[in-house]
């Protein structure tokens, strides 16, 4: 009888070199030792230039708002999602909206149908809002949209729907990210051409400020051009950068830099390489304070204050060996939590290739909770503060920085730099860097191009489904509102919307919210303004 041969084991593949320079490309010494630490420039907790972070008593005082970003199918099935993360402990929203919702096109647009609800929630009208936060008391949570060229018009939504539920505007919190300038280089939701998209965003902006003077109307964000291939010193510039940008339209429409800067706020992913991350947020946060102080004359530490908010996973996740998953999201929130970030998603162990499952989206949050209430990282403020290595490295993140954003000052700005399609370019090619650099196992992914196993079955058995009726009823809800509105009302919004459009200075705001409660659709209010706008072009460079 003969017996097959078994298959032998693949040889094991040579243990890869840890490396001597951060994935940012900062060497990074065998030692460092205490001549390396400037006193000066590590401070005190709580003071002018607060690079150990903005509060004296870090977290004692507050621990950061949890928050697990989700969304999908209807209002109904993502409410239900909320509620179920609210009774795990989450101690606040982060709504996802579908890519219709985003690039502003309503359910019956030919290219709406095949991504309704796919990424995020279907929201085209204030109906859907109503039922997204049906249970909810707007004044006792807060709530985070991830959403940019439409963000004015969601948070007219949000706006009418507090004034259903009788909850006074002034109680509301939470943040639209509302940062159209990362999505012409970096994520492609753009729908209108870039000045008139920093009008917007300043109309939503100033307004808030009187309105919602506890939301924060805008979250200029580095996470989409660190997933696009930045490094965490690039993906700080080119924050810093875009809110530059944001402060200089703000004031040359008058907006007063010591009250709008108290609501300016910030959002980062979080990779693997630790040290990068802390001394990325802590040089951010020095950098920051300076530039607000020094070039703009801001005196209120409130108004020089880098607040900021996290993604632990991204593009950091991966499909092979996905548990894995979960201990890169505990590394990097561990990171997040030493850097001093007030605001914490934590991605699902599956979220590299499906929708969260309930399992999986719990397991996230756990995660949060375990760093926060059993690791005792969080009881102290900047517990790195003062460490040799923490403090020469957060130096050299920031001199990095620094270089970049001279770069870009030197190209004519970061407008001129996107309109002609410079910064574009860059991030391509860095993301190409990147792609070459775990192709060829330079940057070790482990499980991917590191310590992989042949012939790997996905271990994950739980699988997201979602439902393939969610596009039909969608449709339904949709035709029921405007079969039911008062059409001349609509109409009547609207064409307020187109006038006001035309006129520079006018605040296009309060002409949204009348729109949400007339039942405007997000495509109809679009549509208008695309009439006085256009749309923007994508430059091309050969």
């Amino acid at each position: 009888m003969t017996h097959p041969r078994p298959t032998p084991s693949p040889a094991p593949s040579p243990e890869p070199a840890l490396g001597t320079v951060s994935r940012s490309g900062i060497p990074v010494p065998a030692g460092v030792h205490a001549d390396a630490v400037d006193p000066a420039r590590v401070g005190r907790p709580g003071e002018y230039p607060f690079t150990r972070g903005i509060f004296p008593d870090g977290y004692q005082g507050r621990l950061w708002t949890i928050r697990q970003y989700s969304g999908f199918g209807t209002a109904e099935e993502s409410n239900a999602r909320y509620k179920f993360l609210l009774e795990q402990g989450q101690t606040g929203l982060s709504v996802a909206l579908d890519l219709p919702t985003q690039c502003g096109l309503d359910p019956n647009h030919p290219m709406a149908r095949p991504e309704i609800g796919k990424v995020g929630v279907s929201l085209s009208n204030l109906s859907e809002a109503e039922i997204l936060f049906q249970g909810i008391d707007l004044a006792s949570i807060s709530t985070s949209f991830t959403i940019n060229g439409t963000a004015a018009i969601v948070y007219a939504m949000y706006l009418a729907v507090a004034d259903k539920q009788g909850v006074p505007r002034s109680k509301l919190t939470g943040t639209i990210q509302n940062d159209i300038l990362k999505e012409y280089v970096a994520r492609g939701t753009w729908i209108f051409p870039v000045r008139p998209s920093m009008r917007l965003i300043a109309d939503s902006i100033l307004y808030a400020n009187d309105v919602t003077p506890r939301f924060n109307p805008i979250s200029i964000a580095g996470a989409h051009v660190r997933d696009a291939g930045a490094t965490a010193a690039e993906e700080m510039a080119y924050t810093l950068a875009n809110g530059l940008a944001y402060v200089d339209e703000l004031r040359a429409r008058g907006g007063d830099v010591e009250k709008f800067a108290k609501r300016l706020s910030f959002f980062f992913y979080v990779h693997m390489d630790f040290f990068d991350e802390i001394a990325k947020f802590r040089a951010g946060r020095r950098l920051w304070a300076r530039l607000m102080k020094e070039r703009y004359g801001a005196q209120d530490p409130k108004a020089q204050h880098f607040r900021f908010g996290v993604v632990c996973g991204g593009s950091s996740l991966v499909a092979p060996q996905p548990y894995n998953n979960v201990v890169r999201v505990a590394v990097e929130t561990m990171a997040a939590v030493l850097g001093g970030a007030q605001s914490i998603f934590t991605c699902a162990l599956d979220e590299a290739f499906q929708i969260p499952t309930e399992f999986s989206a719990e397991l996230a949050l756990r995660t949060q909770q375990l760093i926060a209430y059993e690791s005792g990282i969080a009881r102290t403020v900047d517990p790195l503060g003062g460490s040799y290595f923490v403090e020469q490295h957060t130096d050299r993140m920031e001199e990095m920085i620094v270089q970049v954003m001279a770069e870009i000052d030197a190209y004519g700005g970061v407008i001129r730099a996107i309109e002609d399609g410079w910064l574009q370019r860059r991030l391509a090619e860095r993301g190409l860097e990147r792609k070459r650099a775990t192709d060829s196992g330079q940057q070790v992914v482990v499980g991917v191009n590191h310590f992989r196993k042949v012939d790997e079955v996905m271990g994950v058995g739980d699988v997201f489904k979602l439902d393939p009726g969610v596009a039909r009823r969608a449709l339904d809800k949709y035709q029921r509102v405007l079969d039911t509105r008062d059409a001349h009302a609509v109409q009547a919004t609207l064409a307020s919307l187109s006038r006001a459009a035309t006129h520079d200075r006018e605040n296009l705001m309060p002409y949204l919210v009348d729109c949400c409660h007339a039942y405007a659709t997000v495509g109809e209010m679009v549509a208008c303004l695309k009439e006085q706008w256009g749309e923007f072009q994508e430059p091309v460079n050969l």
